[in-house]
């Protein structure tokens, strides 16, 4: 079977492992099978070669579509092979990173031994010394993670579930503790001092809607990690429903739900919110109607507040006013004072949304009609 047909499988099968929360690409090119793109911080699209090493897989999580039960075609690139060709879309200016997953065919030693491989590969062999973000197996040995972060720009782990009961409505096969939370710990560990790549970082992933955990469960999850770890980043994935699955027949996720953590996600990690500051529902779930910001900001008792003299972790819970405005504001009144909206404004502060919640020297004024 030739390499293109390998390819054309496997990295249509990569495309539920998350590369930004921006993009979720669903497929590829037929003629150019595997080139995704992830948005930088800049908001310019970065492509990506993301592919599957194998679909092979013992695991039988129950809405993947690898799961061990699910009966199709199972295929495997060599490491060779993958370099290869990888190498091929490199130097033709196709793609400006690798993103590299995997299912689980014989052990889990042995399957990071081949991603090791084709990484080892690319760096000594073809002299490749761009973009690697490398999946990281459920209970991978620390030795065998200790090697793939010295070749690797950015390793994860998905983590999938916000609780063990979570995670066992989708797997029989993994130990939450064990297999993943242990494997992040050795991860977050590792960081910095077992790569070669100085600013390395590690991301995770979760499955939204496929069990019945709550989102006041996984932002719990979350938030425990982020302060307990140099974890960069979580990408939340709406459960899609695939055919021949034993999750087949359930609801998809919606998107709005996904985009609701995002933004209660960004709070927790951006914007250093306490979890006890986010406003849920009575059945623990976000709302779907209204900005959790906005929610969180009806909460609270400090408003309005005074643009002119108010501490930055009071500025960034002001709905319209983000980290890099509020550092802006916090620089320009060292010089002179606000008194006109339109100077927010120019700041690229949202004052429409902002404007109930500030007083600009002293004064509360939150009609808009300046700007109508």
């Amino acid at each position: 079977m030739s390499t293109l047909h390998k390819m054309k499988v496997l990295t249509d099968s990569a495309q539920y492992d998350l590369c930004d929360y921006v993009n979720h690409q669903k497929s590829s090119q037929v003629n150019l099978p595997g080139i995704y793109h992830a948005t930088g911080h800049n908001g310019c699209q970065i492509p990506l070669f993301k592919t599957l090493l194998t679909n092979k897989c013992k695991n039988d999580c129950k809405y993947c579509i690898n799961q061990s039960k699910r009966t199709f075609t199972r295929l495997e690139l060599k490491p060779e092979e993958l370099a290869k060709a990888f190498m091929t879309y490199y130097n033709k200016g196709l793609v400006n990173g690798l993103f590299l997953s995997s299912g689980i065919a014989d052990n889990e030693d042995s399957t990071m031994e081949k991603t090791i491989e084709t990484c080892r590969c690319l760096r000594k062999d073809y002299g490749y010394d761009d973009y690697i973000h490398l999946k990281i197996v459920p209970g991978a040995s620390k030795d065998s993670i200790k090697r793939a972060m010295a070749l690797a720009n950015r390793v994860s782990i998905n983590i999938e579930a916000a609780t063990p009961s979570g995670l066992a409505e989708l797997s029989s096969t993994k130990d939450y503790k064990k297999d993943i939370l242990k494997r992040l710990h050795w991860i977050d560990s590792l960081e910095n001092s077992s790569t070669t790549y100085p600013n390395s970082t590690h991301t995770t992933q979760l499955i939204i809607g496929a069990n019945n955990e709550t989102d006041r469960e996984i932002l719990h999850r979350i938030d425990k990690i982020y302060k307990n770890s140099k974890l960069h980043s979580a990408y939340y994935s709406g459960f899609t429903p695939i055919e021949g699955t034993e999750f087949e027949k359930k609801d998809s996720c919606s998107s709005q739900r996904v985009g609701k953590l995002y933004n209660a996600d960004s709070l927790l990690n951006d914007y250093n919110y306490k979890l006890k500051e986010l406003v849920f529902e009575d059945d623990d779930r976000l709302s779907l109607d209204t900005d959790p910001k906005i929610l969180a900001a009806n909460n609270m008792n400090i408003f309005p507040i005074e643009i002119n003299s108010a501490p930055f972790i009071d500025l960034i819970r002001v709905p319209g006013i983000g980290v890099k405005s509020a550092k802006k504001i916090i620089s320009i009144r060292k010089k002179y004072r606000f008194t006109k909206k339109e100077e927010l404004k120019r700041l690229g502060i949202a004052v429409n949304r902002a404007e109930k919640y500030i007083k600009l020297d002293g004064e509360y004024q939150p009609s808009l009609d300046i700007f109508e």
